[in-house]
């Protein structure tokens, strides 16, 4: 019975790297202090206020000492949307 011919299979050469397209990358390392700091501000204002009976941090805002220390804490929910 006559042989088959037997066929090579060409080398194996991978595609051309695709060029990074110009990707801006940025160092975010001041997100995750500023976030946590934010967060203890917040709550630190709402805890002073709370235990000197609405005398500190701020006697003329009164009981808005909590949208503050609320809105401090917001400012670091803010802040994480940017954490990578």
């Amino acid at each position: 019975m006559p042989k088959s011919r037997i066929r090579k299979k060409a080398d194996f050469t991978p595609p051309p790297a695709k060029q990074a397209t110009n990707i801006k990358l940025t160092n975010r390392s001041w997100v995750a202090p500023v976030m946590l700091a934010l967060f203890l501000i917040g709550l630190a204002w709402i805890v002073v206020f709370y235990v000197t009976d609405g005398d500190l941090p701020i006697d003329s805002l009164g009981n808005w000492n909590i949208v503050v220390g609320f809105g401090f804490i917001a400012g670091g929910f803010g802040v994480s949307t940017q954490w990578k």
